[in-house]
């Protein structure tokens, strides 16, 4: 099924029947530090990877929140999993910031894969036609199994850095072929094992001008995807995912546990009870406030830019993600201290999803910088990481 012919429901349907398959395999893709290939092919056959692109690109069109739900019923089933199907599927978003020549080159179908890091931990010096490209750059989910690879990096004319008019560096992001990038296996991580996030490289690799992009220049989309922030929109889905399988988890173990000093069960017992309705509040209190400020978002996106919204909706998406991935973070630690020793053993998915989250929080999305940018956004001073608000 093609991603033009399938609504949000068919995505969302899809992802929650493959989920069980997922949570059976969940320490193979942990083993294994990357996503089998029967996993990969099944994604794209569901059209995982087709599934950011806008209508006006050929794509289904799905709103923020759809695209959202999908990933975190992915992550439900294994958290590197809907973590790798959210870095893959940024091909749908990059899309409508290239002119149709690049699209037609690059993507000339809808389910092809992009890994990459987007800071400018890469030097482009500009020569005819387009730039010689040279760099290292960490963390490159998914890029085992990408068919494309994005890095960003800083732009320069001979040996000296290009600025704007202003002085600030011009920094600019860059297709290329897998095929033509060097990957390094340094991913032996803590948690999101199975993502694959490996370092890669490329030296003196020339990428015509045609195939590098500005996040805040979109050429061949012009609808609501088509914002600087846009793929940032959908994260919040992996840590939801991973907390609620991890709170359903622990519901299913608590019927039949006891106490073992008293012999009481966990249903009776106060100190079970107190952690699982604190818990499941902070999973209802952060789902739902991602879900409303994506919401608030798209409606408010019908007639204005993101860069021409008021303050509050601007930062809304931004904090409600951040204290997200925070908070389930402390629901899957809590629900581990309510387990006991027994989550620490390889047997646990607990152990899993602990390390996973734990992971996924030191992501820069989740870091205080975001929390920093919100607020001298508000108080007039100087975002440290201003393209989450629209900002150069």
């Amino acid at each position: 099924m093609t991603a033009e012919m399938m609504s949000s429901t068919a995505y969302l349907e899809a992802a929650r029947a493959f989920a069980p398959e997922l949570a059976k395999r969940r320490s193979e893709i942990e083993a294994a530090r990357q996503l089998p290939a029967d996993i990969v092919a099944r994604l794209r056959e569901i059209g995982i990877y087709g599934m950011f692109f806008s209508a006006e690109l050929g794509g289904p069109g799905l709103t923020s929140l759809e695209q959202m739900e999908v990933l975190e019923a992915l992550a439900y089933g294994d958290t590197a999993t809907g973590w790798c199907a959210m870095i893959g599927s940024a091909t749908g978003i990059y899309a409508g910031f290239l002119d149709q020549q690049a699209l037609a080159e690059l993507m000339p179908t809808r389910d092809l894969i992009t890994a990459g890091f987007i800071a400018p931990a890469g030097r482009a010096e500009r020569v005819p036609g387009g730039y010689r490209l040279t760099g290292r750059w960490k963390l490159g989910s998914a890029i085992d199994h990408a068919d494309l690879v994005v890095g960003g990096a800083l732009v320069y004319d001979g040996a000296q850095m290009a600025t704007t008019e202003d002085g600030a560096p011009i920094a600019k992001l860059y297709f290329m072929r897998r095929d033509q990038v060097q990957v390094f296996d340094t991913w032996d991580s803590t948690g999101l094992r199975g993502s694959g996030s490996n370092d890669y490289a490329v030296e003196d690799l020339f990428v015509p001008e045609r195939h590098c992009f500005d996040l805040y220049e979109p050429k061949s989309s012009t609808g609501k995807l088509a914002e600087p922030e846009t793929l940032a929109r959908a994260m919040p889905g992996i840590p939801l995912g991973a907390a609620r399988a991890a709170l359903d988890h622990v519901r299913d173990l608590a019927a039949g546990k006891v106490v073992a000093a008293t012999g009481q069960k966990w249903a009776d017992n106060y100190r079970a009870q107190y952690i699982l309705g604190e818990c499941e509040m902070e999973y209802v209190v952060a789902r739902g406030a991602v879900v409303d400020s994506l919401r608030t978002l798209w409606d408010a996106l019908d007639d204005k830019r993101f860069a021409e919204l008021p303050a509050d909706i601007r930062i809304q998406t931004l904090l409600t993600r951040t204290h997200c991935y925070r908070a389930c973070r402390r629901i899957v630690a809590r629900l581990c201290e309510l387990v006991g020793t027994d989550s620490v053993y390889k047997p646990s998915p607990l152990d899993i999803w602990l390390r996973d989250t734990t992971t996924m929080t030191t992501h820069l999305i989740a870091q205080d910088q975001m929390i920093q940018s919100a607020g001298a956004f508000l108080l007039g001073g100087r975002p440290e990481f201003p393209l989450v608000l629209g900002e150069r």
